[in-house]
Order: structure tokens, then C-alpha cells, then sequence
């Protein structure tokens, strides 16, 4: 047995890098002033370092710098761009939103929300591939259709889906693009460089702290998203998001941004090879991939093995593996995964998916070969 968990729930949440957490301290304890603060070189310099970050986290997507404002993260984002856009749906008469059913909840809560208040919201399902297709979008696509909600990368299967596609059609009709991209972000860089209007980015997934993210909007021309404050408070980020800024957490995203973007073809080149490592040593078992393997991010992989209770192999593998059965969000649930339940899988197979995702640098050696052993000796008819 190894002395050292392996971590392979990084679609959860990631640890902080060494170079971002020297940022984040150095922005903590030094240079520790209110970038609100106009009278004082500390405010100063706090402004100038959060100006630098919104320039370079916006370029990132091909977005201006005023067009991103800073957030505590994903779902905060996600509650801006969605509840945010209801008072122009209302005034307009576009009541009509289009989403997924293999939203993450951050989404699917504030749109079920946004039903009871009178709007319609259409969630599509994507199948066993785990992937909506555009052109069920378009098929559903009315001329009250406020808003069309698609994550970029689902967080169980890691399937992508085709947001840029999408976006160069959206972008020639009325109706608003948003995209939740806290797991995509950064990992399939060109897809966000797309014409997408509304943007949400999580900082922990890519070695920031927990409690920092984005949200892009971006204009059509001179046009703004009609978006309005759901609190009230200061007027900070272009009166969208008021409060303090959170000027360490934001350096610290910052950080890891640049880190990643200088390092993100050789994480790629890392993450599939460990993508194979892994497949490779699960031959000896009996399972399947749940999603479209063809369509989806190098760093997650979701598998059902056969005939084994995902609960009770993840006690078993306690002291070996880090893994998780779906989002950390509803994992304290034992009900099955709405997202394998949406792609039309068996009920045994969606309570059973297993989630594997990796961070390359951020795995401890261990033995995949002891891994597959343990898992393969659970399964009825131990081979």
C-alpha cells in the first residue's frame, strides 16, 4: 500500500501552486492595500497589479481588458451572467432559455429559479456520447430566446462541447451565448477565443486559490449584454459585482494563469500520457468510459467497472487514490449522476460512474498496476 494518496480529483478542485501561493502571501502581508483606495502608493500599487491581471486574464480569451470583471469564482459568475440578464428578458418579452440537462448546478439552480418566475427553459439531453450536438440548439432556437447556457468541458465525463461552433452562429442572431468554462479554462484555450458573450471562469481548477474567478462580457460592436446587479454595494466591477476586491486571490489567478498558458502544450503532452498510463493498467479490469472519449479533455476520464458499487470501491481505494464519483458539489448524494442519467445511461451505470482526473505535477508516483490489481479482484469472477 503506498504511503502517499495519489490525487486524482483535480476536477474538484486543484492545489495551489508554490509560485502562485508566494504571490498570493507577498499580495497578503506587503503589498496589502485596497485597489479602491486613491490617496496612497499601497492603493496605487494594488490598482496597477489588479489592472495588469483583468489585462492579461481578458487576453487569454481574446477579450478586451474592461470586458472582465473579477468574482469569487464559477458559480458567482454563472448567477451574474443568468440572474443578471432577467430583467431585460422580462422588459423584452424573451422569456425562453435554452440549456443542458448536464449543467452543473451552479447553472441548472438559477435557471430552475429563473422557471419559477415565469421564463421557459428547454434542457436538452445529449445522449450516450455526452455531447449536445449545435444543431440541437439551433433546432430549439425561437425568436424569444433570450439565452442559450452551455458549459464548455462537463465536469463528470470531461466531454467538450461545441461552444465555438456555436458561438459564430449565435453571434449573428439576437439571443445571448453563455458559457461555463470553470473546467475548460485554460485546458482547450482556442474554443474561448470564440464570439461568446458571457464567459465564467473558476481560479481553482488551474492551481488558483479557492474563492476567485471571472466572468467575461464581452460587447457585440458598441452593444453591451443588458446585464443588471444582483447585489448592491459599492459599485465595484462596473457596478456588476460590488465589494472589496479580493486584490491577493486575484494575483493569485493571475499567476496561475500565466503559468499555465506558458505551460499548457506540455500539461497536454503530460495529461495524455497519464490518460494512457492509466487505461492501459484498467485493461486488466472490467469497465467502460461513460462519454464520447473522442470529444473530451486529456484530464478526466469517467468509468464504470463492472458489477462493483462505486461507493464501496472508493472506501477500498481510500488509502491508494483520491477519486470521486461526480462534482464535489452534490458528492455527499449517493443518488446517481444527473449527468450519466441525462445521456440515457442505465440506472446501475449512473450511480456507479467512477471520475479519475489528473493534474500533471500534481500526481505522486504511484502504482497503477497495484491500482488495477485491488479493483480488478472486486469484481465478481476476479480475473
Amino acid at each position: 500500500m503506498n504511503a502517499v494518496v495519489a490525487y486524482l480529483d483535480v476536477a474538484a478542485t486543484t492545489r495551489v501552486e508554490p509560485r502562485v501561493a508566494d504571490v498570493v502571501l507577498r499580495w497578503m502581508t506587503e503589498d496589502f492595500g485596497n485597489a479602491g483606495s486613491r490617496t496612497h502608493e499601497y492603493g496605487a500599487r494594488a490598482k496597477k497589479g489588479v489592472h495588469e491581471a483583468r489585462q492579461f486574464i481578458a487576453g487569454t480569451v481574446g477579450a478586451k481588458t474592461e470586458e472582465l470583471i473579477f468574482t469569487s469564482g464559477a458559480t458567482e459568475s454563472n448567477n451574474i451572467a443568468l440572474l443578471g440578464l432577467a430583467a431585460h428578458g422580462e422588459k423584452t418579452g424573451r422569456r425562453h432559455i435554452i440549456t443542458s440537462a448536464i449543467e452543473h448546478k451552479a447553472v441548472i439552480e438559477p435557471l430552475l429559479h429563473l422557471q419559477e418566475k415565469g421564463f421557459e427553459v428547454d434542457f436538452l439531453k445529449p445522449g450516450p456520447s455526452g455531447r449536445i450536438s449545435k444543431e440541437s440548439v439551433l433546432e430549439k432556437l425561437r425568436d424569444d430566446t433570450l439565452l442559450v447556457s452551455l458549459m464548455h468541458v462537463n465536469n463528470e465525463t470531461g466531454v467538450i462541447q461545441p461552444v465555438a461552433e456555436l458561438a459564430n452562429v449565435m453571434r449573428k442572431t439576437s439571443t445571448f451565448l453563455h458559457v461555463d468554462a470553470a473546467q475548460g479554462y485554460g485546458k482547450v484555450p482556442d474554443d474561448l477565443k470564440a464570439p461568446i458573450d458571457l464567459i465564467s471562469i473558476s481560479g481553482h481548477k488551474i492551481g488558483a486559490p479557492k474563492g476567485v474567478g471571472a466572468l467575461v462580457v464581452r460587447r457585440r460592436g458598441w452593444d453591451k449584454v443588458p446585464l443588471e446587479p444582483i447585489m448592491f454595494g459599492g459599485g465595484q466591477e462596473r457596478k456588476l459585482r460590488p465589494g472589496t476586491l479580493a486584490v491577493p486571490l486575484i494575483m493569485g489567478l493571475y499567476e496561475a494563469a500565466k503559468i499555465f498558458q506558458e505551460g499548457q502544450p506540455r500539461w497536454e503532452r503530460a495529461a495524455r500520457e497519464m490518460r494512457e498510463r492509466l487505461l492501459t493498467a484498467l485493461g486488466k479490469t472490467r469497465f467502460h468510459i461513460n462519454g464520447d472519449a473522442e470529444h473530451a479533455v486529456p484530464h478526466i476520464l469517467n468509468v464504470t467497472f463492472d458489477g462493483l458499487n462505486a461507493e464501496a470501491l472508493i472506501v477500498r481505494l481510500k488509502n491508494q487514490v483520491a477519486i470521486a464519483t461526480g462534482s464535489a458539489c452534490t458528492s455527499a448524494s449517493y443518488t446517481p449522476s444527473h449527468v450519466l442519467m441525462a445521456m440515457g445511461l442505465p440506472e446501475d451505470v449512473a450511480t456507479n460512474g467512477l471520475r479519475f482526473s489528473w493534474f500533471p505535477g500534481q500526481v505522486a508516483d504511484f502504482g497503477l498496476e497495484e491500482l488495477a490489481e485491488t479493483i480488478a479482484h472486486m469484481q465478481p469472477e476476479a480475473i
